[in-house]
């Protein structure tokens, strides 16, 4: 389950190329991930909160296959794990992306009136995801790592029945996935593969009834499974810009 602070020295020790570096939250007006980068840039996962710090621990570690993480914007919590994906591919650990998002909004995982090929109907609800790709590689080894599906895009509609090794799945916005569509794409996992979903469960366009994300975290909470982390952030792990607490409590989140 959720590996605490206690042991980030054991972490930093047993995989030095894995390393993490704690940083004390700073001026509130600083912001705290930076918006362009050399794509020869090392990656580094530099944690700023505690909470931020267990999701970095759980990303990093061998024997969780699962991460999910939750909570409100600017929480980190898919940059964090978009960068140890990318830390993860460069290293050889797994040989592909796969990208994917519920497409709710546009008849529930229906593209085809969309122009355009599948990477091209799922553009809208990828950019987030792409937009840290660019910060470690140029846009024509982006579309080159798509052409030959270094980077996958699939929807959710389109993983039935796949099953994904050495891969690395990154399931974005999935408070807008229904539990049935979790069960399915949680069983896709294959050998040396991980699976990390994101979402926050304040943010679903779905009912409470079909809000997957929610149900999921409710199952862990009541019976936890090894090799899966479930890591809950909140207001104070906001880093995006200070506004966004001020915000959120505006609209009573």
């Amino acid at each position: 389950m959720i590996k605490g602070g206690s042991e980030l020295s054991r972490a930093r020790g047993a995989k030095a190329q894995k390393r993490i570096t704690v940083v004390e939250p700073q001026a509130a007006n600083i912001s705290y991930f930076p918006n362009s980068r050399s794509p020869n840039q090392p990656v580094e996962l530099r944690p700023k909160s505690r909470n931020q710090e267990r999701l970095v621990l759980s990303l990093l570690d061998d024997a969780t296959s699962i991460v999910v993480a939750t909570g409100p914007a600017g929480t980190g919590k898919t940059y964090l794990t978009m960068l140890a994906a990318i830390r993860a591919l460069r290293s050889r650990e797994v040989d592909r992306l796969v990208l994917t998002r519920p497409a709710v909004g546009v008849e529930d995982e229906k593209h085809g009136f969309l122009p355009g090929n599948l990477v091209s109907k799922m553009e809208p609800w990828t950019r987030p995801l792409f937009d840290v790709l660019q910060e470690y590689y140029h846009q024509r080894d982006i579309q080159r790592m798509v052409e030959d599906q270094t980077i996958e895009i699939s929807p959710l509609a389109y993983m039935r029945g796949r099953t994904f090794k050495r891969s690395w799945i990154i399931a974005d916005e999935m408070q807008n996935a229904t539990p049935a569509q979790f069960k399915m794409l949680l069983t896709r996992i294959g050998e040396n593969s991980k699976i990390t979903v994101t979402g926050d469960t304040e943010q679903a366009d779905r009912n409470i009834q079909m809000n997957g994300l929610l149900d999921l975290c409710h199952r862990l909470q009541a019976r936890g499974i090894n090799g899966l982390a479930l890591v809950e952030m909140g207001t104070r792990d906001i880093r995006r810009h200070p506004i966004i607490s001020d915000i959120l409590t505006l609209y009573g989140d």
